[in-house]
């Protein structure tokens, strides 16, 4: 494990906040010879999928210089905003070329920056490994990480295709694929505050 990377501990994961969310996800059931001893080395090179993690987490780096520059000539930073602008639309057109989930349709889950609760098709076994992908939009954001199946219940009141509620625990994810994970779920929470109160307020109407 790199410093770039981090398991998560059980009193970490009960911190995080918990969206229902639809996003784009695959995953698979791997082995324990298959779980990798760093994700840096299994993404290291020209891996598409994560590219705008990477391009918003250099953002995240920049944005306070950029506020800096902003205060002293906002015409310059106007110009880097476009930049960065097109930079991103580069971003998402390479990742456009990572088919697997961008054809898939979106998938009902419950979402946290320590894991994930989904109906899913298979019935797998607690104690499972999983290489789990995540696609967050309208970001594009793509999130590689490993974990556990640490429970299975028969899913309530959903589609009968997906019989079996699954929940998975990260437990090896890069550090700034965590953080696009908790920026993900900050901004759909204040989504959904707005949404409520813009039906409150016609309500109130």
């Amino acid at each position: 494990m790199t410093k770039n990377e981090k398991a998560i501990t059980q009193d970490e994961r009960r911190e995080f906040f918990r969206i229902d969310d639809s996003i784009q996800v695959s995953y698979r059931v791997i082995t324990l010879n298959e779980l990798p001893e760093s994700i840096d080395d299994k993404l290291q090179g020209t891996d598409r999928f994560t590219v705008m993690t990477r391009l918003q987490t250099i953002s995240q780096h920049l944005s306070a210089p950029l506020h800096r520059i902003e205060q002293r000539d906002p015409d310059i930073a106007d110009y880097l905003k476009a930049l960065d602008d097109k930079i991103n639309l580069l971003g998402q057109s390479f990742l456009a070329q990572e088919n697997e989930l961008l054809n898939r349709p979106s998938h009902s889950v419950n979402l946290s920056a320590g894991g994930i609760a989904m109906d899913i098709t298979e019935k797998l076994e607690v104690g499972d490994l999983i290489e789990i992908k995540l696609l967050l939009l309208p970001s594009f954001t793509g999130v590689v990480a490993y974990g556990e199946v640490v429970g299975i219940e028969e899913a309530i009141g959903g589609d009968a295709a997906y019989p079996f509620h699954t929940r998975i625990n990260f437990t090896l994810i890069r550090n700034s694929d965590q953080d696009a994970l908790i920026r993900h779920i900050t901004r759909r929470q204040g989504e959904m505050l707005r949404q409520r109160r813009e039906q409150l307020d016609q309500q109130n109407d």
